[in-house]
């Protein structure tokens, strides 16, 4: 079983269907074992109701500083890392240590609607502003761009009704809670050799 630090910025709800996969899936892979938030945020009571560490840092400190604290949390006894709503950029140094171990989800189909600006109900305008056929989500691996790391899975729907924003984020975070544990899970269970 391999362990998952979990980044988070906000409510959680993509940290609690991770926490729901692990629970309820049969050799779901992973463990979540600690849960950092660079601010304030309703997921780590998620976390905590689970009974897992939680960590609270601040990220007004810097992005170095930030970074610098969440890898002397980690000690090298994390196998993936999991930004779930994580609004703060990773410093470049963290990124090349933990390389092709820490992913992302974004709320759009990349590499479309990414980078700078690019989060929340943003992308959704964007998104419908673009007259794009099909939304989604990605999860990808993190890299020191902006929702440019390789990709590793996506789920999308068709736009072929008329949308607003609200809407979109609605149905893409329902496509998100069953993306991101899934992919997590065969990264997982690949990674351990089964």
């Amino acid at each position: 079983m391999l362990r998952v630090a979990v980044l988070i910025s906000g409510g959680g709800s993509n940290l609690q269907s991770l926490i729901d996969f692990a629970r309820t899936e049969y050799n779901a892979g992973y463990e979540i074992v600690t849960v950092i938030s660079d601010r304030p945020a309703e997921g780590l009571a998620r976390a905590e109701k689970a009974g897992i560490q939680t960590h609270l840092l601040d990220r007004k400190k810097g992005m170095k500083v930030l970074a610098e604290n969440i890898d002397n949390l980690l000690e090298n006894t994390i196998d993936y890392i999991v930004l779930a709503g994580f609004l703060s950029i990773l410093d470049r140094s963290f990124i090349e240590k933990w390389k092709n171990r820490i992913i992302n989800i974004h709320p759009a189909l990349l590499p479309d609607f990414g980078g700078k600006g690019m989060y929340g109900m943003n992308v959704h305008r964007a998104v419908l502003a673009a007259g794009a056929e099909k939304s989604g989500c990605t999860v990808h691996f993190v890299d020191n761009g902006i929702d440019t790391g390789e990709i590793i899975s996506q789920m999308s729907l068709d736009l072929d009704k008329i949308w607003n924003a609200e809407q979109l984020q609605k149905e893409v975070l329902k496509l998100e809670h069953k993306l991101l544990p899934q992919t997590l899970h065969l990264l997982c269970t690949k990674g351990s050799g089964k």
